[in-house]
């Protein structure tokens, strides 16, 4: 069982955590450090790993020790110093002074015209760059100014959160726009790592940068207990992983599912985060039947999500406070907007909707019966599996007809490109901003936006325009109200939240933007 961080169909690791010490690392441990270590961490493989394209976890956790950020936030949201020493912002602008003396993986020194155009690359449309309208408002112009080693990045809707989003942008050196091959390998990074190694579907091996000066609060390549060596171990099944971390195999390994209790009686060290596991949309592309309101709130009111929420997590999950991840930037509860559980409710709506029962107990239409495709991912293991076929029961008992699909990651590309056939789908997204989630929720639908479920919630853009506009507590409040009216039209359904520890054995770590942070890492003298 993973919970995805961020991504187009998936979760953005990014929200804020930080530990102390220099660049968010941990404090010392009671022992001394190890010199000359190899850090070992399990992963997913990442495939593509290309940073100014993708915005999936998987690739994005390797990424984090290949390239930099210009800025970075610690979890009290306090902005450090990454390859910008300072920065100027306005709802409408960031403006840049990057640190001097950075150099790429390949010895080449990093400009401000290579940030500026890294950026701009993400803002072309014709890049189709996930990142777009994610990360990189759609409408954000960069330039550069070499001499001066400045950059400016301005747009025409004012963005409260403009800083935020810029800072999970990686930061490419000038060869990677004209070398894609290289970016998708992991290269022409200015990175505390490179890559010396690969080997899909096994390993990736990187080396450390001893020259690197320029990492997060101060971060520094001659930092005590940082490993020389880091091996990213691809381990598929979350009981090998756990197996491996528990025997010292592995230094670092996420353990969510059953596996955990085995690492939390160790007393291993324990980096976590609080993230989006169980949520869940209705396509409504037209002609689907979740086009129409009332089938969604049905069949979302045919459901106890507390219920979900205990299957989804063996009890150990939370109720989402809302659509951004823990710490939230703006605080306060949405979710109870969601249509309570009420299957006397939602079989009135169904027959108001003209799904009217038949002699066989199975709702139709126009000679057409009520069969709904429910996709859920391969990842979500067997709590994903179980809850699927609860909702098909829940589904079944309101005259509705359900067939489970399970997808693995790389087939999302059906749902973001239009091309799968579905109805409803357990696919998580997790972000730290409420503005992060807009290109998902509205706008053009497949193949030629990110909504992918087909939103059209009229309140829902009519109050992020305004959230826009506004700044401090009263931009939050709209950006509540935003959420809230996609609850009540059952547009999304969050239903369980999961905390995601990474267990350390023999290291030590923190985060950064609520992602691993590679510059914290300390290996412990055994």
């Amino acid at each position: 069982m993973r919970a995805r961080l961020l991504g187009v169909l998936g979760a953005v690791a990014l929200a804020t955590a930080a530990c102390g010490g220099s660049g968010g690392a941990p404090p010392p441990a009671a022992g001394k450090y190890a010199r000359g270590a190899t850090f070992t961490m399990a992963i997913m493989e990442p495939g593509d790993l290309n940073p100014l394209l993708t915005a999936l976890s998987e690739p994005r956790n390797v990424d984090f020790f290949l390239y930099d950020t210009l800025v970075s936030f610690k979890d009290d949201g306090t902005v450090i110093p990454g390859l910008a020493t300072s920065w100027k912002t306005t709802p409408t602008s960031a403006e840049f002074t990057l640190a001097k003396g950075v150099t790429c993986a390949d010895g080449t020194p990093l400009t401000a015209g290579d940030v500026a155009a890294g950026v701009s690359h993400i803002a072309d449309p014709a890049s189709k760059s996930q990142l777009l309208g994610l990360y990189v408002p759609a409408d954000l112009k960069a330039r550069a100014d070499d001499k001066a080693g400045t950059v400016t990045m301005t747009v025409k809707t004012p963005d409260p959160f403009l800083l935020r989003r810029l800072a999970s942008v990686f930061v490419v050196c000038g060869k990677g726009l004209s070398d894609p091959a290289g970016l998708k390998a992991g290269k022409h990074g200015t990175g505390l790592f490179q890559i010396t190694e690969s080997v899909a579907g096994d390993h990736y091996t990187l080396t450390k940068r001893p020259e690197y000066a320029w990492g997060p609060g101060g971060a520094t390549g001659k930092d005590e207990g940082l490993p020389d060596k880091v091996v990213l171990k691809v381990v598929k099944n979350e009981t090998t992983a756990a197996n491996l971390l528990l025997s010292g195999q592995l230094n670092a390994a996420y353990v969510i599912g059953p596996d955990r209790a085995r690492a939390e009686a160790k007393k291993l060290f324990k980096s976590e985060i609080r993230l989006m596991f169980g949520e869940f949309t209705y396509n409504q592309a037209q002609g689907r039947p979740a086009q129409d309101e009332r089938v969604r709130r049905a069949l979302t009111m045919g459901l106890d999500l507390a219920e979900l929420q205990r299957v989804a997590t063996a009890g150990t999950g939370a109720t989402p406070e809302g659509l951004s991840m823990q710490p939230k930037v703006c605080p306060g509860v949405t979710t109870t907007a969601l249509p309570a559980f009420d299957p006397a409710g939602a079989g009135a709506l169904l027959d108001e909707a003209g799904w009217a029962k038949g002699a066989d107990g199975v709702r139709a239409k126009d000679g057409k019966r009520l069969k709904l495709t429910f996709l859920y991912l391969a990842e979500h293991g067997d709590p994903g599996k179980s809850v699927a076929e609860l909702m098909k029961q829940k589904w079944a008992g309101l005259g509705v007809e359900t067939e489970l699909r399970q997808l693995t990651s790389p087939q999302l590309a059906g749902v973001n490109d239009g091309s799968m056939d579905w109805d409803a789908g357990w696919i998580q997204v997790n972000v730290p901003l409420p503005s992060m989630m807009v290109p998902f929720l509205s706008g053009d639908g497949p193949p030629k936006g990110a909504n992918w479920s087909s939103i059209a919630n009229a309140d829902y853009d009519r109050l992020v325009g305004e959230a826009g506009a506004a700044t401090g507590d009263a931009s939050c409040a709209k950006w509540n109200a935003a959420e809230e009216a996609l609850y009540r039209k059952a547009d999304i359904v969050p239903f369980a939240d999961i905390t995601q520890p990474l267990f350390g054995n023999g290291a030590e770590f923190g985060r950064l933007g609520g992602s691993f942070a590679p510059s914290t890492i300390r290996m412990i003298a055994r």
